[in-house]
């Protein structure tokens, strides 16, 4: 499982230490997936590239299955908001860049191949192996983004906000995909998002970042989602839907009150 204790980050102006986000903690269970809910702003990108290894943290740790994550990691797949594809690489090869890379273990050229297949056929562009990336459409082009991830076979999945310029038809297909994903490898997901109803369909956990007075940011509240998948009518779900909102809109309303009385002070 992902293990995250007490992190603490934030940046460096004027010679002083801002913090942004402090006293994050939560886990992660092996074959599930946690949505980061929170405003623009709040730290949650920046906490995911703490998770991934790509920036340190002012204090706290990250475990995955035990191991510390300080550093980027080969266990760990990223599925950025762009598919950010190789113009110059078809479909495949753009599934396959980085499986041979010397930091991760070896492959031979019949295992790449093999993982790289079923990556596509994984997530439906059997058909289109051989196209150039300017030749797919948006929802093509992030289905190939997820199977660059897949392919590495992670025990880690971070998404951030990964459907969000997709229409709502194919976010939809898109959103079925990754739990399908995730259930049928069984690895560990966060995908960061803003949409409350997207994390009510994927998730197994909902965690809310947001601000109290003049606390930095943290996690204001945790919700657990019990129902069945697939989760079509999410009237079912209004009570945490709901509950979701006046959590953020009760810590808004604290924060512009705490910032309105300090200019008066």
């Amino acid at each position: 499982m992902l293990k995250v204790t007490d992190i603490a980050l934030g940046y460096v102006k004027q010679n002083q230490f801002n913090t942004i986000l402090e006293k994050v903690s939560f886990e992660v269970a092996q074959g599930e997936l946690t949505c980061l809910l929170g405003s623009s702003g709040v730290g949650k990108s920046s906490l995911l590239r703490v998770l991934a290894g790509l920036d340190k943290a002012k204090q706290g740790s990250i475990t995955l299955f035990d191991q510390q994550i300080e550093q980027p990691n080969a266990e760990i797949g990223f599925v950025f908001q762009s598919p950010s594809l190789l113009p110059w690489l078809n479909v495949k090869q753009n599934v396959a860049f980085g499986l041979d890379f010397a930091c991760r273990e070896k492959l031979s050229k019949g295992e790449i191949q093999q993982r790289v297949e079923q990556a596509i056929e994984e997530v439906g562009l059997k058909e289109a192996s051989n196209a150039m990336p300017h030749e797919l459409s948006g929802g093509m082009a992030q289905r190939v983004n997820l199977a660059r991830a897949i392919a590495r076979k992670p025990k880690l999945i971070l998404l951030d906000e990964p459907f969000s310029a997709l229409d709502p038809v194919i976010r939809e297909q898109m959103q079925q995909m990754l739990h399908e994903i995730v259930r049928h490898h069984n690895t560990t997901a966060v995908m960061i998002t803003h949409d409350i109803d997207e994390a009510l369909i994927v998730a197994d956990n909902i965690l809310l970042l947001g601000k109290n007075n003049q606390q930095p940011a943290h996690i204001i509240g945790r919700w657990q989602i019990v129902s069945e998948f697939p989760r079509d009518n999410l009237l079912l779900l209004n009570d945490i839907r709901l509950d979701i909102l006046q959590t953020l809109q009760a810590s808004q309303q604290q924060h512009k009150q705490h910032n309105s009385l300090e200019y008066l002070i």
